[in-house]
This record gives structure tokens, sequence and C-alpha cells, in this order.
């Protein structure tokens, strides 16, 4: 290479390196400014998680330490003593359902789950879980139309409770004297992939005693 041109090389390099640092000073803070961003969003991340692992952890020891409790009247005492927001008290007021139910407190156990039900950030689970605690507590006392279609909302395929609701849409059928409902109601409860072994065989006993074949139709 001769030497002009080598010169003319070294000046262009020059006025890159030129062009670079001045596009560096001009432009450079805000390149910073994205940097800091990034790792004070990633830190405050991480930091949120930490914060959720540790409400999560304090949660759950509450509620183990308030279960452990022997006398019914100290759990409910403890589980009350709890705060929580969002699904955490959701799943709070669902075992608050549960302890003034075993009570006979049928007063206290329902406000319970009404308050999990309309919660607007308990989540849609928890909600249908409500529903159908409450149909179970109320039983016959729940109004027969209002029983059914709850009831029937629940069982929809795809519903996450829709084993259980069809378990006791079955027991409605039954006691509204429509046996081959209730028979079909059973069918299509061991058909789903969701029914657990323990209600596929309350499902079988309830086929025998309404004298049907609990085996799967051809």
């Amino acid at each position: 290479m001769s030497n002009p041109d080598s010169f003319i090389n070294e000046v262009s390099e020059e006025l890159r390196r030129d062009r670079f640092f001045g596009w560096v000073r001009r432009y450079g803070w805000i390149v910073g400014l994205v940097l800091i961003v990034g790792f004070g969003a990633a830190a405050w991340n991480e930091w949120r998680k930490a914060q959720d692992r540790a409400a999560a952890e304090d949660f759950g020891n509450a509620v183990l330490s308030a279960l452990e409790a022997d006398d019914l009247e100290a759990r409910t005492e403890a589980l009350a003593a709890i705060e929580a927001d969002g699904r955490r008290a959701a799943v709070l007021g669902l075992l608050k359902a549960g302890e003034a139910a075993e009570a006979g407190d049928t007063e206290a156990a329902l406000a319970a789950l009404e308050d999990v039900e309309t919660a607007g950030d308990a989540g849609q689970r928890y909600q249908q879980l409500a529903m159908l605690k409450r149909v179970m507590i109320l039983g016959s006392d729940m109004p027969e139309e209002e029983r059914e279609s709850t009831l029937r909302g629940l069982a929809e395929s795809g519903q996450p409770f829709s084993a259980l609701a069809r378990e006791q849409l079955a027991l409605l059928q039954i006691e509204q004297g429509e046996d081959e409902a209730a028979i079909e109601t059973l069918r299509a409860l061991m058909d789903g992939a969701d029914a657990t072994a323990g209600l596929r065989r309350r499902a079988t006993q309830l086929m025998v005693a309404l004298g049907a074949d609990p085996q799967p139709q051809s």
C-alpha cells in the first residue's frame, strides 16, 4: 500500500473515532440511563419476588400454626387473626368457612364464603369452590331452582370442580326422584378425566344403589 493510501486510511479512521466519541459525548448519557433503569428494574423484580416468597411463607406458617390448635374455638380465633389479601384471603376465607361449618355456625360459614365469592381478586377457582361449598352447606335449605342452576353451571366441562359439582347434582336429582337423570350425571362424572379415585368409588356406589350397572356402556 502506498504512503498516500496509508495516510488517507489513517485520516478516515481518525474521523470515524472523532464521530464515535462525539456521538458518545452527545448521546452516551441515554445509554447509561437505559442501563441504570434496566439494572434497577431487574433488582426491583428480584426484591419483589423475594418479598412475595417471604409473605407466602409467613402466611403458610400462620395458617399451619392456627390449624394445629386442638380446640375448634382456638383454631377459629387464630384464623381470624391472620391478615391476607388477594388469593391468600380467599384461601383463608375457605378455611374459616370450614371451621365455622364444623362448629355448626352456618351463618358464619356462609358469610366467609360470600366474602370469597364477591372478592374481585380472589380468582375464579376459589370463587367457584366457595359457591360449591355454599351449596353443600345449605343443602335442601337452599331454594331448589337456585341450587340446581348453581350446580349445573359448576358442572360444565372445563370447570375446575366439575366432577364434585356433578356428584352434588346427582344427589339433588335423586332427591327430586329423577333416578335416570342421576345415573346419566354419574356416568358423565366417571367419564371425566378430572374425577378422583374417591369420587369414582362414591359414584359407583350410588349407581349400584340406584340399580344401574356402573361399568362403561359400549
